[in-house]
């Protein structure tokens, strides 16, 4: 069978859910039997988003190959099967610097560079190379930003003359759009989803399927509407309405609006339905779950719902697995270190200190973990979280007065967390740190190994500090277990507390490889032990 195409667009507003809508597709057309593979298009000059702040782009997003993506990314992994690469994210900042360094060899053989065709086709290349490297069925690509925005016009253009090339039945758009309800009107309105139509039709591209992103029902009146004046037949005008509980009703919606048929109907793909029944459970587990806890998240980009992704998804997911509602309490760390941490992480079931750079809210963190240990609340760092249990276990429990992380007092008499032996003549900052999968050998008879069910596991990493081993000894005398070391034993990946409910940490990032239908371990058993302190109360 040939590679099918899927373009998805946005129109009107930003923040429409373009990545979850696409993810979703994804997750129909896999368990309708398909291969997908699904990829992101951004028009931002950066080369890729490792050195953007979360304010301006929430969390960085890393793959296998450590390579550093976008977010949407981490909805394609949950959401389907599909395991990503480099190729499955690009920027217009990577398409200008390939072009420009082909001009720059002589590869152009003297040739005027110009938008059409060297960029657009760079960009088609890589749309040609993710349906080479996955063999998918299916290739889904999602152009971020909005139809209209003068950066986004390559990417449109590129896919406008990719669809014409594979021809017919081949390829299809669809545009996910913004129906705004005005209150003072009393009534939805469909004239932004009408101009920005209009607008990528001007382009060239007119959608197969238009995607209705709404706060309430579309009624029969609006989808007639919408269908005369965007040319889509009407059966094509799906609502996407504001889901009740979680994002991952999203296929289920998707499916009852019959997408996925009228997908495989526009691109002739004669397949089974979906059977969607284990999707079906773990939203019951969602809605209805048989237990509850309450999971403080503490950190420094609290207000910015996607700077910890992942991490929150994660949680979910464990709570998923344990039929357990999580309440997430997110608890800004500057606000402990300003009233103590007693008032504000009394009653939590546990506590999650998550990655991060800079100096901002390090104590109050530190003061989190304290109250974690000496409560014996569970407790849960990744990366960051784990340098900064390190840390106050050296200041409280081996009595190391000052002991910090380079990172943040280069001078402090007793640096527990260094800088990497790789990093100390390192000058960029994008793509430099130590990125991607790794092997973590686990110990024997630890609680991580139990929990894993393994000994040898490979997670993702994203950081250029570590736990200093001149005081290795020292730690383990003192009661830490390091539980999880790369292979050669030179670097700590994973501590934990014996004598404590649940108190783990990891130098790399597990949030990167859960799902909804696959809770990582570590959240699997973190969520249970919390669910389980709550219960002795």
């Amino acid at each position: 069978m040939n590679t099918k195409y899927i373009f998805v667009t946005g129109g009107v507003v930003s923040s429409l859910g373009k990545g979850l809508t696409a993810a979703s597709i994804g997750t129909l057309l896999e368990n309708r039997g398909l291969k997908v593979a699904l990829q992101k298009f951004d028009p931002y000059l950066n080369v890729d988003p490792g050195t953007m702040s979360p304010f301006q782009h929430g969390e960085v997003y890393v793959l296998d190959d450590g390579a550093e993506t976008d977010l949407d990314l981490g909805h394609y992994e949950r959401f389907t099967n599909c395991k990503l690469t480099r190729l499955n994210n690009l920027t217009s900042g990577r398409v200008y610097l390939n072009v420009i360094e082909n001009e720059r060899a002589g590869k152009y053989l003297g040739k005027t560079v110009q938008v059409i065709p060297h960029i657009t086709d760079e960009i088609q290349r890589r749309i040609q190379d993710v349906a080479a490297q996955s063999k998918a069925d299916v290739v889904i690509t999602e152009i971020g930003g909005t139809t209209g925005d003068i950066e986004g016009l390559p990417f449109l253009e590129a896919i406008r003359e990719f669809a014409l090339e594979v021809g017919y039945n081949n390829a299809l758009f669809v545009h996910v759009t913004y129906v705004p309800y005005i209150r003072a009107a009393g009534e939805l309105k469909t004239k932004p989803t009408q101009q920005s139509v209009a607008k990528l039709r001007e382009i060239g591209i007119t959608p197969h399927i238009l995607v209705c992103r709404c706060d309430r029902p579309l009624d029969k009146d609006l989808r007639q509407k919408i269908s005369l004046f965007c040319n889509v037949p009407v059966e094509a005008v799906i609502e996407e309405k504001d889901v009740d509980h979680s994002i991952y009703e999203v296929p289920l919606m998707l499916q009852r609006e019959r997408v996925d048929e009228i997908i495989c109907k526009l691109l002739r793909l004669d397949v089974p339905l979906a059977d969607m029944t284990h999707w079906q459970e773990i939203i019951r587990k969602l809605i209805a779950p048989q237990h509850r806890v309450r999971i403080g998240v503490v950190g420094k980009y609290i207000d910015l719902q996607d700077a910890y992704k992942s991490v929150y998804e994660a949680i979910i997911h464990g709570g998923v697995a344990n039929d357990c509602g999580v309440e997430i309490v997110k608890v800004d760390a500057e606000e402990i270190e300003k009233d103590g941490p007693d008032r504000i992480l009394k009653g939590l079931g546990g506590i999650l200190v998550p990655g991060g750079f800079g100096e901002r809210g390090i104590e109050g963190k530190i003061m989190a973990a304290r109250f974690a240990r000496e409560n014996k609340v569970p407790y849960l760092g990744l990366c960051l979280g784990m340098q900064i249990a390190c840390i106050e276990f050296g200041r409280s429990v081996l009595k190391l007065e000052g002991a910090h992380s380079q990172e943040f007092k280069s001078d402090a008499p007793h640096l527990v967390i260094d800088l990497q032996e790789a990093q100390k003549k390192v000058t960029k900052m994008g793509g430099t740190m130590r990125l991607g999968s790794q092997e973590t050998q686990l110990k024997q008879g630890s609680q991580a190994a139990r929990l894993y069910g393994a000994f040898v596991v490979h997670e993702r990493h994203r950081h250029r500090y570590e736990f200093n081993n001149d005081y290795r000894q020292r730690f383990e005398a003192a009661g830490m277990v390091f539980s999880g070391t790369t292979p050669d034993g030179g670097l700590v990946e994973l501590i934990e507390l014996p004598d404590h409910p649940f108190f783990m940490a990891c130098q790399f990032h597990p949030e990167f490889l859960s799902k909804p239908h696959k809770p990582h371990p570590l959240f699997k058993g973190f969520i249970g032990a919390a669910h389980a302190k709550m219960h002795q109360r």
